[in-house]
């Protein structure tokens, strides 16, 4: 009962401090996943239609090798290019949100079958008809578990930003780690975890609801 109350009171004098934290989290992730989604998708589009299968295996091969550079390795190697903060978080963290978006927008398109394609184009559908009234649709389950997928992991390494002074919940963590107080670490990590469940489910209402259509 005592932990409770003590909890509850950190959470009184703390309130406005984690509501910035989580902030900042927020809007980290936030822009990290809508810039992936915009320049990834539409790339992966775009390979599906590459006839130069060394072009298309490079550009896997160069997302590959951004996922496999540990997080704080890759987060360290942009300060001295963008310095610290929020713009060299933004980069390293839409670096490793590449691959998942890739493969799987990628994985969906080339999964459609060509007798479905082949009959759009019977039908008269223009290049951009055929995208998003046939090709789309389908990928879609393919595309949402990338974005899902990619969502997860975002919300997570952005915790990891903070070591570069992004700011974040990584920032409470690390306040917690130096002032050993166990309140902060837990809250700090918590709340990384609901944010990241929730915005995984709202996704998946959002393929289920689209889906239908």
């Amino acid at each position: 009962m005592d932990l409770f109350l003590d909890y509850f009171e950190f959470w009184q004098d703390k309130f406005d401090s984690i509501l910035a934290y989580t902030y900042e989290h927020l809007i980290i992730s936030f822009v990290v996943i809508v810039l992936s989604v915009v320049v990834t998708v539409p790339l992966a589009i775009y390979m599906t239609k590459m006839k130069n299968e060394k072009i298309k295996n490079l550009i896997f091969n160069i997302a590959n090798v951004f996922q496999t550079i540990p997080t704080i390795a890759l987060l360290a190697i942009m300060i001295p290019i963008l310095g610290i903060g929020f713009k060299p978080a933004v980069a390293a963290l839409f670096l490793y949100a590449l691959l998942p978006l890739l493969r799987n927008t990628y994985t969906g398109v080339k999964s459609i079958d060509p007798g479905v394609v082949e009959a759009a184009k019977g039908m008269g559908f223009s290049t951009f008809q055929r995208l998003f009234k046939v090709e789309l649709p389908v990928a879609l389950p393919y595309v949402m578990s990338g974005i899902r997928v990619t969502t997860v992991y975002i919300i997570s390494w952005t915790t990891l930003a903070a070591l570069i002074g992004a700011g974040g919940l990584g920032d409470l963590v690390l306040a917690g780690i130096g002032y050993n107080d166990q309140h902060m670490i837990f809250t700090g990590t918590i709340l990384a975890i609901m944010i990241a469940l929730l915005l995984d489910l709202l996704f998946g209402k959002f393929e289920k609801r689209f889906s239908k259509v």
